[in-house]
């Protein structure tokens, strides 16, 4: 048994609604359990099959994953087969799990039924071996818990089965199963209390609706920091739910505490110095971090207490370490300045009488009003050529 995080799911690509498997059963059937030799390539379609038998069987004791939120691989390898070994695997694997922690419902076993007719007489055999199989009428597999059928799986060689002998088979298989599951329990009767040390440990946060894409940062910067500082990983679902995974304790406390930071920031103070990091450059300053999830303004005035800059990124740059002071917090913004003059060279020097060097000179537009505010004519006042006629008249004319 294998746990990982969610991130490990199994995607699956059919028309069907479901788009992930977080419980996943591999079944191996090598050559040497049977005494055969030939190539160990990919699974077979029987491999298949049995694996996809053996995982319905154990589905419906896993905890769901609101309870436990990891993603489960179990692997069962056959290393010697004269009988059913898909329903060994069965309680192989909910032994399995029971030892790696997994706080499964109850244990699960399975049989594997046959039946040998002549006529109108039927023999239901219990646990069948290979020749059985090989030579019977019907291999019949039960799976389930003392209470409980969770799979079945039905094979026949005649065409027709009356109801009460699948019911003795049935009946047959409970009692064998109840048999297997005495064994088990006496074997592994709970779920080990811990999870192994190689288990990865789960913390998981409920992020606010509002604090999500925070949290996630711009292009994941916040999330991808966490994981560098602390080592441990983290995921956010569809529904807002944070994951932190690691082995150690401690890292997943150092990632909880930044999450935290993040969705409740701590409030800074007017007069308090803080060692900052530049997180972003514009042409009237820098944004310098002071504190998880809050950010404040370093203007381009206070750069310098003699030295007027006009070349805010000659003097600083993103990940540039500063130490600030909080001059003032209005509506939640927060002004800053240097606790010491920033360097600053010469060619980010201004001459202090134009805020900017290169400005355009202003044009010299013609004033086109007089001294009562009046607009002028275009024409300068001048009288026109042209010959002003009355509509009126002209029409008047015409008729």
């Amino acid at each position: 048994t294998t746990l990982g995080m969610s991130r490990l799911e199994q995607m699956l690509d059919t028309i069907d609604t479901v788009t992930s498997k977080r419980y996943m059963h591999h079944y191996n059937f090598p050559p040497y359990s049977t005494g055969e030799a030939y190539p160990m390539r990919g699974p077979k379609r029987r491999e298949i099959g049995h694996g996809a038998l053996a995982e319905k069987a154990l589905v419906p004791v896993v905890p769901p994953k609101v309870d436990f939120p990891y993603t489960i691989r179990v692997v069962s390898e056959a290393i010697s087969s004269n009988g059913s070994t898909s329903q060994a695997s069965v309680c192989a694997s909910s032994l399995s799990l029971m030892a790696a922690g997994v706080p499964i419902r109850e244990h699960v076993a399975g049989i594997a039924m046959g039946l040998i007719s002549k006529d109108d007489t039927y023999v239901t055999l219990t646990d069948i071996l290979g020749a059985e199989d090989a030579l019977g009428d019907m291999d019949f597999k039960v799976a389930g818990t003392r209470n409980v059928i969770t799979a079945l799986q039905l094979d026949m060689k005649i065409e027709g089965l009356p109801a009460d002998v699948l019911r003795k088979a049935l009946n047959q298989a409970m009692d064998a199963r109840h048999h297997i599951l005495d064994i088990m329990e006496d074997t592994i009767a709970e779920p080990a209390e811990s999870l192994s040390g190689n288990a990865p440990r789960l913390e998981t946060i409920e992020l606010p609706k509002d604090k999500i894409g925070e949290v996630i940062g711009p292009k994941g910067k916040n999330i991808k920091k966490i994981e560098e500082e602390t080592g441990c990983s983290v995921e956010i679902d569809d529904d807002g739910i944070l994951t932190l995974g690691s082995t150690e304790e401690e890292a997943i406390a150092a990632g909880k505490e930044m999450v935290m930071m993040i969705i409740d920031p701590p409030e800074a103070e007017v007069g308090a110095e803080y060692d900052g990091e530049i997180v972003s450059v514009a042409t009237y300053g820098a944004f310098v971090n002071i504190l998880p999830g809050r950010d404040g303004l370093l203007h381009v005035s206070k750069f310098h207490s003699s030295k007027r800059v006009n070349n805010t990124e000659a003097v600083v740059s993103v990940g540039d370490k500063v130490k600030v002071k909080v001059d003032s917090i209005e509506n939640g913004k927060v002004s800053l300045s240097p606790v010491e003059d920033l360097e600053v060279p010469d060619d980010a020097v201004g001459d202090g009488n134009n805020k900017s060097n290169d400005r355009r000179p202003p044009r010299n537009k013609p004033n086109n009003r007089n001294n009562r505010g009046e607009r002028k004519p275009k024409n300068g006042g001048k009288s026109s050529n042209r010959k002003r006629v009355s509509f009126e008249d002209e029409f008047e004319k015409g008729l």
